[in-house]
């Protein structure tokens, strides 16, 4: 499988779940694309729905003050849909000391989420 990756600067709007999130997109050139989901590459969240709710909604709280009306990168996988119609992608974001860092990988080190290849 080819893994071409492409870059957009983006704002999210809104994080549905620990793993999926709605964002605004800029493709360049003036042009946008609104109200775009996203499912977060590499991990899996705890569903807010059934016997994982709590835990899913501890995910879904935390990914939302980490990018919830934030300026990001967002890095599609090929941009290719998944199973559930959302493009893969990766979300990176800047701390407060200026530093990128990707929020899978945070999600996960704060114990939000796992994880996984689909």
């Amino acid at each position: 499988m080819e893994s071409k990756l492409y870059h957009y600067r983006a704002i999210v709007r809104f994080a549905y779940d620990g793993d999926t999130c709605t964002l605004d997109i800029d493709l360049g050139l003036g042009m946008w694309v609104h109200g775009e989901k996203i499912r977060l590459a590499r991990i899996n969240a705890p569903e807010i729905r059934g016997a994982e709710r709590p835990l899913g909604l501890e995910s879904r709280d935390f990914l939302r003050s980490l990018i919830t009306d934030k300026a990001v990168i967002l890095e599609t996988i090929k941009d290719k849909k998944g199973k559930y119609g959302r493009y893969i992608g990766e979300i990176w974001t800047m701390n407060s000391q200026d530093e990128w860092f990707n929020i899978s990988d945070t999600l996960v080190e704060q114990g939000h989420a796992k994880y996984q290849s689909y």
